[in-house]
């Protein structure tokens, strides 16, 4: 069963789910981690047949704490205020900050296909709804310092209490510490010095804590949640599941308070990019927003829920990642869709990813798709019907249309200079530095080219064929390739390219650099020793003996090679080219090469 399943396996009857989010700043992309593991979840419940909702709440009653990048100078003065009372950033048409970030979140959440129902702290406390709550929690303020001591081992005097209010003279709530609670009202200071990040104007009073005057402490708050909302299922992330952290705090209050046991908890590790966690008031990392925008709905939801919650998904945005994560999820259709033997966990997985259920189609390879974006001469959509052999549905357009967008975009925004395709009007400077072997390989190519279908898989084969008999390591083959075409090193699937190009222009090319017969020669030979364990290694694949011809190159004096060509039970031809050594003369070479091929091809 996948991770969802089993976690929906456990529970019965009413099930309630929620999750949350501070809209402090723009979400990263590593707040959907959170958002997803439970929208799943709340499938997997569903398909059980059980009655399930999944809420979503925006905590917008926490103080502002941290200056949202880019924007420093103009929220400093609203420091330590609750964020539903900070205005939002300029030009902004949102009521406040908190409505500003968070609807640009939610707007992903309906790109994904995500339906929670959302509610606001802000109405939560002012209705009234937590006033039981917090009453019950204020007058077990010494339980609360006593589960502080004893679960995270953090001391709290003996006058502190568990609730901030809104001070009725400056309006912050992050700066006010209440010491006292009559049952009726909270005594209040708000401190000048309570936090590094405000500071509070030194204002002392005495106010109700009912109906949005103040708020819990948010680990409190989580219980209050818990108590009042009656939430059976709240997952959170490595950073508050660590033993003696916020959940086990908030879990213990509940339990000493209120006499109930907690959520069940789902703890998940972070979505890392490039290996670093993000900040959202900080702007560290990719929005949300800007990867919603990025990769289609479906491969988005598939990054984040085909891994484990306890493993963490780390994402680059780097050529080879992207090209994996779409390749990953088009095994995954094709899977889904053709293969009779699909793990159910497989299987699940690609249901779950999607945003709309369709039938099967045809995916367009997304490494093809982002190079034909870069060839402007083409049609990208005439070229990807032509490797269907047919019309796309309309299906299969918007998929296509999903994978062009994100292509443009990962070439705006991500790719290096050196992940960009440009084809290059004259030869690369740095073409000089391939081997005499690359260049014959070249050569080799383009002798063959006349004779190959315009088509990717032939050229594709035709390739590996030619550095098979050059004999050159495939690596270095394609490497020749692109530093002739691209000036890179790698690039996308050489016959895709080749099939998107002027055959005059690529004979012209592969022909453009000269390469010394002998160095060629020398690069590419073996000793006869080696070709005998060659041999030995691949006999039980030999399909007949090997054919052998001479080759002599002229040098100082004669170098003796004999070029011998096996197929293998593959249908694969190979060649290996075996040194004899020097030698003074033709004719002494003509003897040691006749024997050689004997002794080779058995007569």
């Amino acid at each position: 069963m996948l991770w969802c399943d089993k976690i929906a396996a456990q529970v019965e009857g009413e099930q309630l789910i929620n999750d949350s989010k501070t809209p402090s700043g723009r979400a990263h992309v590593g707040a959907l981690r959170g958002v997803l593991i439970h929208d799943v979840v709340f499938r997997a419940i569903q398909a059980r047949g059980l009655p399930v909702r999944y809420t979503f709440g925006v905590d917008d009653y926490d103080p502002l704490d941290e200056l949202p990048a880019g924007e420093e100078e103009f929220f400093r003065p609203y420091l330590g205020a609750p964020l539903c009372q900070v205005p939002p950033p300029p030009g902004s048409s949102f009521s406040d900050i908190s409505e500003h970030y968070i609807q640009d979140f939610f707007s992903v959440f309906r790109d994904l296909n995500v339906e929670a129902e959302t509610y606001r702290m802000r109405d939560i406390y002012r209705s009234g709804r937590f006033n039981e709550a917090i009453d019950a929690i204020l007058r077990n303020a010494a339980t609360v310092r006593r589960v502080y001591k004893e679960v995270s081992k953090s001391e709290r005097a003996d006058n502190w209490y568990p609730f901030q209010t809104v001070c009725e003279q400056c309006g912050r709530i992050g700066t006010t510490e209440v010491t006292d609670y009559d049952g009726k009202e909270v005594t209040y200071t708000c401190r000048p010095d309570l936090v590094t990040w405000a500071s509070g104007c030194g204002y002392q009073g005495k106010v109700s804590p009912f109906d949005g005057k103040g708020k819990l402490p948010w680990k409190l708050e989580w219980t209050a949640k818990w108590k009042t909302f009656h939430i059976t299922i709240e997952g959170a992330g490595k950073d508050h599941t660590t033993k003696g952290g916020s959940r086990d705090v908030a879990a213990a209050c509940l339990r000493k308070i209120f006499h109930q046991a907690p959520p069940l908890n789902i703890p998940y590790e972070f979505f890392l990019v490039g290996g670093a966690k993000m900040s959202s008031s900080k702007g560290l990392g990719v929005s949300a927003r800007e990867m919603a925008d990025f990769l289609p709905p479906e491969i988005l939801r598939f990054v984040m829920i085909r891994t484990q919650p306890k493993q963490p998904v780390n994402f680059s945005p780097d050529e080879k990642s992207i090209i994996k994560i779409f390749n990953d999820f088009d095994r995954f259709h094709t899977r889904t869709y053709r293969d009779p033997k699909v793990s159910e966990d497989d299987k699940r997985v690609y249901q779950l990813a999607q945003t709309t259920l369709e039938d099967d189609f045809y995916a367009a390879d997304f490494q093809l798709v982002a190079t034909i974006a870069q060839l402007p001469h083409l049609d990208l959509i005439g070229e990807i019907e032509k490797r269907k052999g047919a019309a796309l549905t309309a299906v299969e357009r918007q998929q296509l249309e999903r994978r062009i967008q994100a292509a443009r975009y990962w070439l705006e925004h991500y790719a290096s200079p050196e992940e960009r395709i440009v084809l290059q009007d004259t030869l690369p400077e740095r073409a000089a530095e391939l081997t005499a072997s690359q260049r014959a390989f070249l050569h080799q190519l383009a002798a063959r080219l006349p004779d190959i279908p315009q088509d990717d898989d032939a050229l594709q084969a035709a390739l590996f064929d030619t550095a098979r008999l050059t004999p050159l390591a495939p690596a270095r083959a394609f490497q020749a390739i692109y530093r002739t075409l691209l000036d890179r090193d790698s690039g996308p699937k050489a016959g895709n390219l080749l099939a998107f190009l002027d055959r005059d222009f690529l004979l012209c090319r592969f022909r453009e650099l000269p390469y010394d017969e002998s160095t060629f020669c020398q690069e590419t030979s073996i000793s006869r020793e080696e070709f005998d364990a060659w041999l030995t290694e691949h006999r039980d694949h030999i399909k007949q003996p090997p054919a052998a011809k001479p080759k002599p190159v002229l040098h100082a004096k004669i170098i003796g090679f004999v070029e011998c060509t096996v197929e293998l039970d593959d249908n694969r031809t190979h060649m290996q080219r075996v040194q004899l050594g020097e030698f003074t003369d033709q004719a002494a070479f003509d003897v040691a090469a006749q024997a050689y091929v004997e002794s080779v091809t058995g007569g």
